[in-house]
C-alpha cells in the first residue's frame, strides 16, 4: 500500500514539474528596450542601479528632451526592467 501511494504522490509531483517548466517555456521573450549605450546613458554604466535612477527624471520627465508616454508603469524602477546592455 505505501508503495502505490508513494508512487501517486511521485506522479503528482511529475506532473506539477512539467506543468511549472511547460508554463515558464512557453513566457513571451523580453521585449523591454535595454539602457541604450549612448553618450547621454555611458555615465550610468559604472554606476549601481539606484544611484543611476536617481538621474532618469533629468531628461525624461514630462517637460524634459525624451519624456515617458503617460501609461509607462512606475517611474523609479527605471533599470528594473530597461536592463544594461552587455
Amino acid at each position: 500500500m505505501k508503495t502505490k501511494k508513494t508512487l501517486i504522490y511521485n506522479l503528482i509531483f511529475l506532473v506539477f514539474c512539467g506543468g511549472v517548466f511547460y508554463f515558464l517555456w512557453s513566457a513571451p521573450p523580453e521585449t523591454t528596450a535595454f539602457l541604450p549605450h549612448d553618450d547621454k546613458h555611458e555615465r550610468f554604466f559604472p554606476m549601481g542601479k539606484k544611484e543611476a535612477e536617481k538621474f532618469c527624471e533629468e531628461c525624461h520627465n514630462p517637460d524634459g528632451e525624451s519624456p515617458l508616454p503617460p501609461d509607462h508603469p512606475p517611474k523609479y524602477r527605471c533599470l528594473f526592467c530597461h536592463k544594461r546592455a552587455q
